[in-house]
């Protein structure tokens, strides 16, 4: 699995980690991923969402009904 947020999308970046020299070698910026497990009290089961955290706090800010709502209309199965 990618690390990508359901909800708000964000994957990782790509760049360079540039040394002391500034040679320069490739490298990637993963996003702060996180497994959480929410209850959803209108299917009255738990779900797993893999989210970023400030994916998490968008949840704790809309709520969990309207988040799963936003996952399921980009087509993410829930």
């Amino acid at each position: 699995m990618s690390a990508h947020c359901q909800l708000t999308g964000r994957k990782p970046g790509f760049g360079h980690a540039i040394s002391h020299s500034h040679r320069r070698t490739k490298r990637r910026f993963d996003p702060n991923i996180q497994h959480k497990r929410y209850w959803l009290p209108s299917e009255g089961r738990h779900v797993r969402l893999t989210l970023s955290a400030k994916g998490i706090r968008t949840v704790d800010t809309i709520g969990i009904e309207a988040a799963v709502a936003r996952i399921r209309a980009r087509g993410e199965r829930v």
